[in-house]
């Protein structure tokens, strides 16, 4: 029986060993900067679909990494960008801070650069890579279809739009954008201008905009948490990057 009982903890121990080898802190270049990010790796042999994925104002939260995990879980090698350099907040105060001194020409570039680090990955299949973020880094995501060509889908989950028309040109991906109604950041009203923008250039762009829901609704840390307009939410995200990155 003590045999038994020994062969079942190191089992258990091995395979608690063997999850925590799937995730672990990364740091790549960008530009002359050092950028530490989150990489969390799927099971199985080969090459996999990837995932940018980009914070919210908080900074790069358990809740991203939670968020990273599942995705791998799902088959994708999910990296989470750190566009603060490893400072993170809880505090609204803190995290508009942050935000205000954040570069955004920088934080720009760092998308860049997560794109470019995932393709030197042996797991990854470079021509199925992805972005998604949410509320600050739902701009980011967007900014990433803007100056990354190659990219093959890309989710906005309530950032910053743009109706620029050059700007919209360049995108190649095809954009889901989750929004809520009641979202005062990002109102209803530049969710539909920004659609148009994208379909008058011939862009592919789904958009749901979800009623009784504000900004930031998809975190449960935030007070704003809509449980089930989440979980709708998210099945069309599952949905769409399957769709674009699994076929």
């Amino acid at each position: 029986m003590s045999g038994k009982i020994f062969s079942i903890l190191f089992t258990i121990l091995f395979l608690t060993t063997l999850n925590a080898q799937n995730s672990k802190e990364v740091s790549f270049m960008s530009n002359q900067d050092t950028v530490l990010g989150y990489l969390s790796l799927p099971k199985g042999e080969g090459e996999h679909p990837a995932l940018i994925l980009v914070h919210e104002w908080w900074g790069l939260t358990q809740w991203m990494k939670d968020n990273a995990d599942m995705f791998a879980k799902k088959g994708y090698v999910a990296l989470c960008v750190d566009l603060y350099r490893g400072k993170v907040t809880d505090k609204p105060e803190e995290a508009s801070k942050l935000a205000q001194g954040l570069n955004q020409e920088q934080a720009g570039k760092d998308v860049i650069s997560s794109f470019n680090y995932l393709k030197t990955l042996s797991q990854v299949d470079v021509n199925r890579i992805g972005c998604i973020g949410w509320c600050m880094g739902g701009g980011y995501s967007l900014q990433g279809a803007i100056n990354i060509p190659e990219l093959k889908a890309t989710v906005v989950c309530y950032g910053r739009l743009t109706t620029d028309s050059m700007q919209v040109n360049k995108i190649q991906s095809p954009v889901l954008g989750i929004f809520g109604e009641e979202d005062k950041n990002i109102p209803p009203d530049a969710v539909k201008q920004f659609e148009q923008a994208m379909k008058t250039q011939g862009k592919h762009i789904k958009v749901y905009e979800y009623p009784n829901s504000a900004h930031a609704f998809m975190n449960q840390n935030n007070p704003t948490y809509n449980k089930a307009t989440t979980k709708e939410a998210w099945k069309e995200i599952y949905a769409f990057l399957s769709d674009r990155l699994k076929k």
